[in-house]
């Protein structure tokens, strides 16, 4: 049974949700603030976490910013009653692995945390990969490039090894997105390109200033040689 932390201040959704992903299989602890949620942290080690944008005592982006600082490869889906542009694109610069509006399916949320769930427990083991001056653990999740290493998110860590597989062979936008997302773009959708950035920034160009990434307008990105 997978152990899933839930933060969110509204307390009848909070029941709602765990009513029903307790049937689907979860257990899951629920906080209604930031203050409560970092002690949550400290004490258990969830396999992934449902984070709400607003919290009573703080940003849920802030909170966010911290996970990642503290726990690089733990999944984090974020949810928003706002459902603002904004909200989704900061929440994707701060690497979070996906985002839902509320209010949202309980449906759609078990599938988005199923998914995410797979992409973080491959299985699957692939080897070292290395092109270049980049070294890459896809088990780790950790890329290395001249002795300095960085460490991604579960989405940025599946797209990495997507691209190093087929360097210089251009790959499909929806194939990336069932890769690092579980899931299909839908229209307006972001998501993949916020983590393709966000990947790019963590590995930077190649030493002669080329991207390592190379967009193709309209049709997706491929490793560059």
């Amino acid at each position: 049974m997978s152990e899933l932390l839930l933060i969110d201040d509204d307390q009848e959704l909070c029941e709602l949700l765990s009513s029903w992903l307790s049937q689907e299989g979860f257990h899951v602890r629920a906080c209604h603030d930031g203050r409560s949620a970092r002690r949550a942290l400290a004490e258990t080690s969830p396999a992934a976490v449902v984070l709400d944008v607003m919290l009573p005592d703080g940003s849920g982006l802030e909170l966010l910013k911290q996970l990642r600082s503290d726990h690089p490869d733990l999944p984090v889906l974020m949810l928003s009653a706002r459902g603002e542009p904004l909200d989704r694109i900061l929440g994707l610069e701060l690497g979070a692995d996906d985002y839902l509006a509320k209010p949202c399916d309980p449906r759609e949320l078990t599938a988005r945390l199923r998914a995410v769930l797979r992409r973080s427990h491959p299985t699957a083991v692939s080897s070292q990969l290395e092109l270049g001056d980049l070294c890459f653990s896809p088990v780790r999740g950790v890329v290395s490039i001249d002795g300095q290493e960085f460490t991604l998110t579960v989405s940025e860590s599946r797209l990495l090894e997507a691209l190093l597989k087929q360097p210089g062979e251009p790959l499909d936008k929806q194939d990336l997105a069932q890769i690092a997302l579980g899931r299909k773009l839908t229209l307006y959708d972001r998501s993949l390109d916020m983590h393709i950035s966000n990947l790019r920034k963590k590995i930077g160009p190649h030493p002669d200033g080329r991207p390592r990434i190379v967009a193709l307008r309209s049709r997706g990105y491929y490793y560059s040689l």
